[in-house]
């Protein structure tokens, strides 16, 4: 089971996720790498067989969102067989989605399975392994986890330790008899008191996480904790780019250190929680519905007006006559607010000069025909005065007429009267 399988950088579901087939497991170990991305996390993992060891039985998975490390126990061949056993077991087991008591399920599967291989000729009898597994899900982690491998957390450059070792030392580093860093180096840091393989009615511990982006979560076997402090782990984490360039960097340097166990490191980095894509989805969603909104008032608004402006009717001038408009004297942002919807053939200067200018203004009417009766009014008005001036004219003209008669006769008889 080797990490040079095609299938290790895809995106893939546990193979028991509902309406999914079923794909192959990566693992097996022996300065093994790989490396991968999607659009929400990245993740690397080395493993190495260390400075002393003659093989290696550490096993690790890496099943986007599922990755796991398993340090296996019990000798030559059987504790690789173990940790295979483990890895393959949880791939299967796994839930779809980040439940922890479905996780830490899976964990207990695994650990039956060893018992039951071992049974079977599968390995040796005693086998048994470590697990330490993570399934992540937007920005929820789940974690199951048993024995000294850890899952470590970094968050904005500050390093934590989430999962808890069942072994003998961190017992004596909880009862404050040592200290971390004692543990590290002291003779029974390899007693452990909870492994997969030996106990049927074994449990794992299992719980849910809070992450974020940017966040990196480090999942490792012993073999990196027992040879380098916490502290150097987080410096070497926050130095690197890449979560590759972190394992490499890790495993290198549980080597230097003396490399006196097998070393196994996935790290993995949160691109995308999905709580920032949320957020603005619930924006645009927002300003959507705001923006509908305003459309709305707007076309509501607009509707009235035009309603408005539609039942308007006034009198205006069209040139050298007067015109009937539908709509409102002006205009609005270029756009005139009325129509000439008839012409008619009442000169403005037949007019009086005050209704010469409140048809510059446009003379309002309840309606066009309204409009109609003021026209015809006009027109009346205007027969009327021309009617009246020209009697007017000709009273004066007979007048004038009658006059001159009555002058020239006086004159006539005297002018008779003389001779």
């Amino acid at each position: 089971m080797t990490t040079d399988d095609p299938n290790i950088t895809a995106s893939q579901e546990p193979t028991n996720a509902p309406g999914r087939a079923e794909m192959p497991v990566e693992g097996r170990a022996g300065a093994d790498s790989a490396s991968g991305s999607n659009a929400f996390i990245s993740w690397g993992a080395r493993s190495d067989v260390g400075l002393v060891r003659s093989h290696n039985e550490d096993s690790f998975l890496l099943r986007t969102p599922l990755f796991a490390v398993c340090d296996g126990m019990g000798g030559h061949a059987a504790g690789e067989v173990a940790s295979s056993i483990a890895v393959e077991t949880i791939g299967e087991k796994a839930p779809a989605n980040a439940d922890d008591a479905l996780l830490g399920a899976a964990v207990e599967s695994a650990n039956l399975a060893i018992i039951e291989g071992a049974a079977a000729g599968k390995g040796k009898l005693g086998m048994g392994c470590t697990a330490s597994a993570i399934l992540i899900e937007g920005s929820k982690m789940a974690v199951a986890h048993v024995g000294d491998s850890r899952v470590y957390l970094l968050r904005h450059g500050t390093l934590v330790r989430v999962t808890h070792d069942h072994s003998y030392v961190e017992e004596l580093v909880d009862s404050g008899q040592i200290t971390a860093d004692e543990a590290r180096v002291h003779p029974s840091r390899s007693v452990i008191t909870r492994a997969l393989g030996s106990d049927p009615d074994m449990y794992a511990d299992h719980f849910s996480l809070e992450v974020s982006d940017e966040d990196r979560i480090i999942v490792c076997s012993d073999g990196l904790s027992s040879m380098i402090t916490d502290a150097d782990i987080e410096a070497l984490s926050v130095s690197s780019v890449t979560p590759q360039q972190a394992a490499d960097n890790l495993v290198s340097a549980a080597l230097t250190a003396g490399g006196a166990d097998n070393v196994t490191v996935v790290v993995v980095d949160i691109l995308n929680d999905g709580v920032a894509d949320a957020g603005r989805r619930r924006a645009i969603r927002h300003f959507a519905v705001v923006l509908a909104a305003i459309v709305a008032t707007f076309v509501v608004v607009g509707g009235c007006f035009y309603a408005f402006i539609r039942s308007e009717w006034y009198l205006g001038v069209n040139g050298d006559t007067v015109g009937i408009y539908q709509g409102v004297t002006g205009s609005f942002m270029g756009i005139e607010l009325s129509e000439l919807v008839e012409t008619t053939s009442v000169e403005v200067t037949d007019l009086p000069g005050s209704v010469q200018e409140q048809l510059a203004e446009g003379i309002r009417v309840d309606s066009e025909s309204q409009a109609s009766e003021t026209i015809k009014a006009y027109r009346q008005q205007i027969t009327d005065e021309k009617t009246k001036a020209a009697e007017t004219a000709d009273e004066v003209r007979d007048g004038g007429t009658s006059s001159g008669e009555s002058t020239a006769s006086p004159e006539a008889s005297t002018a008779e009267g003389g001779e």
